[in-house]
Protein backbone atom coordinates (compact mmCIF):
# COMPACT_ATOMS: atom_id res chain seq x y z
CA UNK A 1 0.00 0.00 0.00
CA UNK A 2 1.05 3.26 -0.49
CA UNK A 3 1.60 6.01 2.07
CA UNK A 4 -1.43 7.76 1.51
CA UNK A 5 -3.82 4.62 1.71
CA UNK A 6 -1.78 3.92 5.21
CA UNK A 7 -2.46 7.34 6.55
CA UNK A 8 -5.74 6.85 5.61
CA UNK A 9 -6.53 3.86 7.58
CA UNK A 10 -4.78 5.49 10.19
CA UNK A 11 -6.97 8.60 10.25
CA UNK A 12 -9.97 6.69 10.11
CA UNK A 13 -8.96 4.74 13.30
CA UNK A 14 -7.89 8.36 15.33
CA UNK A 15 -10.82 9.64 14.27
CA UNK A 16 -13.20 7.29 15.42
CA UNK A 17 -10.76 6.51 18.94
CA UNK A 18 -10.76 2.93 17.96
CA UNK A 19 -6.87 2.17 18.85
CA UNK A 20 -8.56 1.54 22.27
CA UNK A 21 -10.04 -1.39 20.74
CA UNK A 22 -6.84 -2.39 18.48
CA UNK A 23 -5.14 -5.13 20.69
CA UNK A 24 -3.40 -7.84 18.51
CA UNK A 25 -5.27 -10.56 19.26
CA UNK A 26 -8.75 -8.62 18.21
CA UNK A 27 -6.73 -7.34 15.37
CA UNK A 28 -5.93 -10.92 14.49
CA UNK A 29 -9.04 -12.25 15.19
CA UNK A 30 -10.66 -9.48 12.80
CA UNK A 31 -8.75 -10.86 9.93
CA UNK A 32 -9.85 -14.19 10.24
CA UNK A 33 -13.56 -12.75 10.44
CA UNK A 34 -12.90 -10.93 7.70
CA UNK A 35 -11.26 -13.86 5.61
CA UNK A 36 -14.01 -16.09 6.06
CA UNK A 37 -16.33 -13.35 4.61
CA UNK A 38 -13.50 -13.44 1.80
CA UNK A 39 -13.78 -16.73 1.62
CA UNK A 40 -17.62 -16.99 1.68
CA UNK A 41 -17.60 -15.12 -2.17
CA UNK A 42 -16.90 -18.19 -3.03
CA UNK A 43 -18.76 -20.75 -1.06
CA UNK A 44 -21.22 -22.13 -4.13
CA UNK A 45 -19.75 -20.70 -7.49
CA UNK A 46 -16.20 -20.37 -7.84
CA UNK A 47 -16.95 -18.72 -11.11
CA UNK A 48 -19.88 -16.83 -10.57
CA UNK A 49 -18.83 -14.63 -7.25
CA UNK A 50 -19.48 -10.71 -7.05
CA UNK A 51 -16.35 -8.94 -7.49
CA UNK A 52 -17.52 -5.81 -5.85
CA UNK A 53 -18.15 -7.95 -2.97
CA UNK A 54 -14.71 -9.96 -2.89
CA UNK A 55 -13.16 -6.49 -3.48
CA UNK A 56 -14.99 -5.25 -0.44
CA UNK A 57 -13.97 -8.27 2.15
CA UNK A 58 -10.25 -8.28 0.44
CA UNK A 59 -10.03 -4.30 1.54
CA UNK A 60 -11.29 -4.95 5.02
CA UNK A 61 -8.36 -7.86 5.58
CA UNK A 62 -5.66 -5.45 3.97
CA UNK A 63 -7.00 -2.46 6.12
CA UNK A 64 -7.20 -5.05 9.26
CA UNK A 65 -3.77 -6.23 8.48
CA UNK A 66 -2.37 -2.65 7.98
CA UNK A 67 -3.48 -1.75 11.68
CA UNK A 68 -1.99 -5.30 13.09
CA UNK A 69 1.27 -4.03 11.25
CA UNK A 70 0.82 -0.94 13.04
CA UNK A 71 0.40 -2.46 16.45
CA UNK A 72 2.97 -4.54 16.20
CA UNK A 73 5.59 -1.55 14.67
CA UNK A 74 5.88 -4.19 11.71
CA UNK A 75 6.94 -2.82 8.22
CA UNK A 76 5.33 -4.85 5.49
CA UNK A 77 7.46 -5.27 3.11
CA UNK A 78 10.14 -5.98 5.43
CA UNK A 79 8.18 -9.30 7.05
CA UNK A 80 6.76 -10.05 3.31
CA UNK A 81 10.58 -10.35 2.27
CA UNK A 82 11.33 -12.01 4.86
CA UNK A 83 8.88 -14.58 4.44
CA UNK A 84 9.53 -15.01 0.84
CA UNK A 85 13.17 -15.53 1.15
CA UNK A 86 11.52 -18.69 3.48
CA UNK A 87 9.48 -20.10 0.90
CA UNK A 88 12.29 -19.81 -1.71
CA UNK A 89 14.19 -21.18 0.41
CA UNK A 90 11.36 -23.97 1.25
CA UNK A 91 10.28 -24.31 -2.51
CA UNK A 92 13.39 -24.48 -4.76
CA UNK A 93 12.09 -23.73 -8.60
CA UNK A 94 13.87 -27.08 -9.27
CA UNK A 95 11.43 -29.08 -7.15
CA UNK A 96 7.97 -27.21 -6.90
CA UNK A 97 7.59 -26.06 -10.22
CA UNK A 98 4.39 -27.05 -11.33
CA UNK A 99 3.90 -28.80 -8.34
CA UNK A 100 1.32 -28.19 -5.39
CA UNK A 101 2.73 -30.29 -3.20
CA UNK A 102 3.71 -28.95 0.47
CA UNK A 103 7.95 -28.46 0.90
CA UNK A 104 8.19 -31.65 2.97
CA UNK A 105 6.39 -33.87 -0.09
CA UNK A 106 8.87 -32.17 -2.49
Amino acid sequence: MNQETIDRIRKFSDDRDWEQFHSPANLAKSIVIESAELLECFQWDEEGYDLQHVKEELADVLVYSQNLLDKLGLDADEIVNMKMAQNEAKYPVEKAKGSSAKYDQL
